[in-house]
């Protein structure tokens, strides 16, 4: 998609937000009843929705590996759980990931454009996102300029994500926002609606490797900015809140959020995700728990 033919968004058109009430309608989703029945469909619905990541400077040939494996056999044996949507690794890995899950329906996802700080020259960073793709990737998690977003330079943001989509071909481009370092729930929803402009297929919040990662109001947020969007244009866009859901109950929340604010339609894969490293365990353990009555211990699942 040509920078060119996209349109950078009017600022007076991105609501002011009311923190009070966004953060007291996120407090309403965690108070939801789930039937037991429910629940079972929601833990498996999420375990399909996970991006099951490592993005550590150990990573390795049998981790990356591993972590595939388990992708596409979350509880091997059992065929109703799984498989998961993505795996996500840094570039040069990508060729690893992709050959480990070649014939299955798990996709390959490469953080890029030097994730996570982003500061590197933008030539280098268009390289890196060019370079994952030609690996064999599937879709790419890019970072933004933070610091050039703080510093109202909000055309260089819309410039540089129409670039990256562009530099993507045909893999899908994610847009990491990383909102613990946006401040304020206004500059979450602006930087929502400049990614959505400029052409970005999901929008994430976070990278994981800042102290404050996902919450339910700045997922809340996002999701309001998905909403208006949609109804000006017809046109879904893709959400990931990443870094800090760590268990099955949150994971919940975040569908009965997505449910209620978006719709049904939102509830695949195709169209919501959870970045984590840690949550897969937590959703296979309380899938047991459904299906014996008994909690096993974390010991009988894979790190990885």
């Amino acid at each position: 998609m040509k920078a060119g033919v996209l349109n950078f968004p009017d600022r007076r058109e991105s609501p002011t937000i009311d923190q009070v009430g966004v953060e007291e309608r996120a407090k309403r989703f965690c108070a939801r009843s789930i039937k037991k029945g429910t629940k079972m469909s929601a833990l498996k619905l999420a375990v399909t929705m996970l991006d099951v990541t490592t993005l550590e400077g150990a990573d390795s040939v049998g981790k990356v590996r591993q972590m595939c494996q388990k992708a596409m056999q979350p509880l091997p044996g059992d065929s109703s759980v799984g498989p998961a949507a993505a795996v996500c690794v840094y570039p040069r890995m990508v060729k690893t990931a992709a050959k480990a899950v070649e014939g299955s329906s798990v996709l390959v996802a490469s953080v890029a454009t030097q994730f996570p700080s982003g500061q590197m020259r933008f030539k280098e960073r268009l390289a890196e996102v060019r370079y994952a793709v030609g690996e064999g990737a599937d879709e790419i998690d890019m970072v933004i300029s933070r610091g050039q977003f703080l510093q109202g330079e909000y055309r260089a943001i819309f410039d540089e994500v129409a670039a990256c989509k562009e530099a993507c071909g045909g893999a899908h481009l994610k847009v990491i926002l990383e909102t613990g370092e946006l401040t304020t729930y206004d500059n979450v929803r602006w930087a929502s609606d400049i990614a959505i402009a400029a052409g970005a297929d999901f929008i994430k919040t976070s990278t994981g490797k800042v102290p404050i990662a996902a919450t339910l109001p700045v997922t809340l947020v996002m999701l309001q900015a998905i909403e208006d969007h949609y109804e000006r244009t017809g046109k879904m866009v893709g959400m990931k809140p990443a870094g800090g859901i760590s268990n099955a109950k949150l994971a919940i929340q975040y569908l009965v959020m997505v449910r209620e604010v978006l719709g049904e339609k939102w509830l695949t894969n195709k169209w919501f995700r959870f970045g984590a490293s840690s949550l897969t365990n937590d959703l296979l353990m309380q899938i047991r728990k459904q299906e014996t009555g008994r909690y096993q211990s974390g010991d009988y699942f894979t790190k990885d």
